[in-house]
């Protein structure tokens, strides 16, 4: 895996564990096709694309972002012509800041490439795999100051991989750590570097399995506080939870179409009000979204046009990890894979009404397409798209007027 997570690549880690790695990177990058809008789709907004100056312009290299705050900063990492990742910010007028932890490795697979949260400061925080391949976690300031941390180590628990997933108005980092025994368990870091574990109490522990707990990305915290993401049990069963700022755990499941139960579930982000967005795959493994409200009830959804036969559906993360995120108006952005695992990206209103998007530029080929990973208060939309070389670029939506 990350060298642990970044190398693993089977069935129970296959919605998580390879996000962080450069299996993944080609496999999986995710996206695109023709723009046929759903319900009120008479006109689309403008999409920008872009790259990193420096992003590798072979098949799995390219730029990837996955986040983007109010005002329109983007931030995220690339892979360069030689496979090392690299962090960047993208400022509203569009100039690319391209950057590099302490540390940071120089052979492919390493350097940063879990660049995953940013907050309205422009604190952005990530991990970076070093020349031996032990993952630490950064902060780094808007002026570009870095502060490295590891958080199994400041628990007095051996761990080499320390991932970060998001980062709160509050300066507030998330994230979470593989120990000895390969299992997974969340942190919270506050601003004065102390760091707290947890796990929800069905998380888990099989030494070996990578079991454990997995916070959402880049969403996965709002700013009261409260912390989303999945558990993989005991059995390898995937399900969300919400963890409370005193640290009370709510675990759940939607409850699956009818006729065909859930199987897996997880969360994508969480609003400041409360409100949760997440996916599920049932028993036939066809995915599905939900929006979570937050008094508990929970809406499934489809997007007309997802496909429905193994790993395609609406949030399909086969091969991926499941991003995607909710806005403080409940606009959720995601992606879907059809019935040929061509992606499309999709923002869905509170109403319920789905605007379906594709880059003009992205492929449209098996695993290629368009996959939003981010949404901000605006509604404007990032993502990245693959192109028919399997070169991965970034977007940028803007909103719809």
């Amino acid at each position: 895996m990350k060298t642990t997570k970044r190398s693993q690549f089977n069935f129970t880690s296959c919605f998580r564990s390879p996000r962080r790695t450069t299996a993944w990177a080609m496999l999986c990058l995710a996206l695109c096709m023709l723009g046929l809008g759903l319900s009120a789709m008479a006109q689309q907004p403008p999409i920008i694309t872009f790259d990193a100056p420096h992003a590798g312009k072979e098949a799995g290299q390219g730029t990837f972002p996955w986040g983007i705050i109010q005002g329109g900063w983007v931030m995220g990492d690339y892979i360069d012509a030689k496979g090392v990742y690299h962090g960047f910010l993208r400022a509203p007028d569009g100039f690319i800041t391209e950057f590099e932890p302490p540390e940071a490795g120089s052979e492919a697979g390493q350097g940063a490439g879990w660049v995953w949260g940013m907050n309205p400061a422009l604190e952005i925080v990530g991990a970076v795999a070093d020349s031996s391949n032990v993952l630490r976690g950064f902060l780094r300031t808007f002026q570009g100051k870095f502060t490295l941390f590891e958080a199994g180590p400041a628990l007095g628990v051996t761990s080499v991989v320390t991932d970060v997933e998001g980062v709160n108005p509050a300066g507030v980092i998330l994230g979470d750590f593989l120990d000895a025994n390969d299992i997974y368990h969340g942190y919270l870091r506050s601003p004065d570097g102390t760091i707290t574990q947890f796990d929800p109490p069905d998380a888990g522990s099989v030494p070996g399995s990578y079991q454990g707990t997995y916070p959402a990305i880049f969403e996965g915290i709002n700013p009261a506080g409260i912390t989303v993401g999945e558990y993989l049990d005991s059995s390898y069963v995937w399900h969300s939870y919400l963890r409370d700022p005193a640290g009370h755990f709510t675990e759940f499941d939607p409850t699956g179409p009818v006729g065909s139960g859930v199987a897996s579930s997880g969360t994508v982000g969480i609003n400041p009000a409360g409100e949760i967005a997440g996916w599920y795959f049932d028993t036939n493994f066809v995915f599905h979204g939900y929006v979570r409200a937050p008094d508990g009830q929970i809406t499934e959804y489809d997007v007309p046009g997802s496909g429905t036969l193994e790993y395609q559906g609406t949030n399909a993360c086969w091969y991926i990890s499941c991003f995607g995120g909710i806005n403080s108006a409940g606009m959720i952005a995601e992606s879907y894979a059809d019935e040929k695992n061509v992606y499309h990206g999709y923002m869905r209103t509170s109403e319920g009404k789905f605007f379906v998007f594709d880059v003009p530029a992205a492929g449209k080929g098996a695993w290629q397409g368009t996959q939003a990973t981010a949404i901000n208060p605006e509604g404007q939309i990032t993502g990245y798209y693959t192109d028919e070389n399997n070169v991965v670029h970034g977007f940028l939506r803007l909103a719809i007027p």
